[in-house]
């Protein structure tokens, strides 16, 4: 009996660990995706010729770092992450360095929402975008 367990036993610690892996594998792939949609949307934003398009595009890159059950996601403005994942920094979740610059971007996307200029949004928008290539 235990020559079958001891057989047995390393292919059940595989057959354990291989969705385990697969699953954060995974997550981080839904991460990287949703970062760099937000870094697109941060260059839309900085492209913007008017005030309310750069907001709009700001408010899409919170939305793809917070996910729809996170704090600052709007529903009403667009959603371009949606079906990607839970939200960039919750898919990150384990990794400080990402996190770290994610966290960057999402203060400096939500600055920009409060820019009365386009320069002071242009300004923030950059600064997101570079949070958010910087990973």
């Amino acid at each position: 009996m235990t020559k079958y367990c001891t057989r047995g036993l390393p292919a059940l610690l595989l057959a354990l660990a291989l969705p385990v892996a697969a699953f954060a594998a995974d997550a981080n792939g839904a991460a990287s995706k949703q970062m760099s949609t937000a870094g697109a949307h941060a260059g839309m934003a900085l492209g913007a010729t008017d005030l309310a398009t750069a907001h709009a595009h700001l408010q899409h890159v919170v939305n793809c770092l917070v996910g729809p059950m996170g704090k600052g996601f709007d529903a009403k403005a667009a959603d371009p992450c949606k079906g990607m994942g839970q939200g960039a920094i919750v898919d990150a979740k384990g990794d400080a360095a990402v996190e770290a610059h994610l966290h960057a971007a999402l203060g400096q996307a939500q600055q920009g929402l409060k820019a009365t200029t386009l320069d002071a949004a242009h300004a923030d928008a950059k600064k997101a975008m570079d949070s958010l290539q910087a990973k």
